[in-house]
């Protein structure tokens, strides 16, 4: 069993209250917009961390991650990506790739929406976590956790980190 911490749309901000649900997992996946490497560079230290770049993060932050990171987390195939769409609008580029060779997870971050919805059409698991960062639109930070087990994906929980401060 793998304990998940699923975030995004940091925008260079971590926080003691984001690091709290760090200790409890067993892994920390960045959905992109980190900002800077500092909140990889903490997170890393602390757990095994998969990340992907986002549509704000610098060739810095682009040498050291991917646009894509698809991969097996036991016997599920995750597939996170910063711009990915959603279910019924996915990105054109992706499209094909989600149809032709879906996999079980798909994660995205960039709209800033939590959002969590079973893609019928397509048979796999979609997931947005939010924006756990301060800057954007969205009102209250939002980051999600969950565990997979062999190829089962259960206990997933809405984390809440409080309204956004304006800086």
């Amino acid at each position: 069993m793998t304990k998940i911490l699923l975030l995004s749309d940091t925008h260079s901000h971590i926080d003691d209250t984001m690091l709290k649900y760090v200790h409890q997992a067993d892994e920390i996946w960045h959905a992109g917009d980190i900002g800077n490497l500092e909140v990889t560079d903490k997170l890393k230290l602390l757990k095994p961390l998969r990340a992907v770049f986002g549509n704000i993060d610098d060739n810095t932050t682009r040498m050291e991650f991917p646009l894509h990171n698809r991969f097996l987390c036991e016997a599920v195939d995750v597939w996170i990506t910063h711009i990915g769409g959603y279910p019924g609008k996915y990105n054109p580029v992706l499209k094909n790739e989600l149809i032709n060779n879906p996999p079980k997870l798909f994660i995205c971050g960039h709209s800033h929406i939590l959002k969590v919805a079973f893609d019928k059409q397509n048979q796999f698991l979609y997931m947005n976590p939010g924006a756990a960062g301060l800057s954007g639109f969205h009102q209250i930070r939002t980051m999600l956790r969950f565990e997979i087990d062999k190829d089962t994906i259960s206990k997933l929980e809405i984390i809440e980190l409080g309204k956004k401060f304006k800086n």
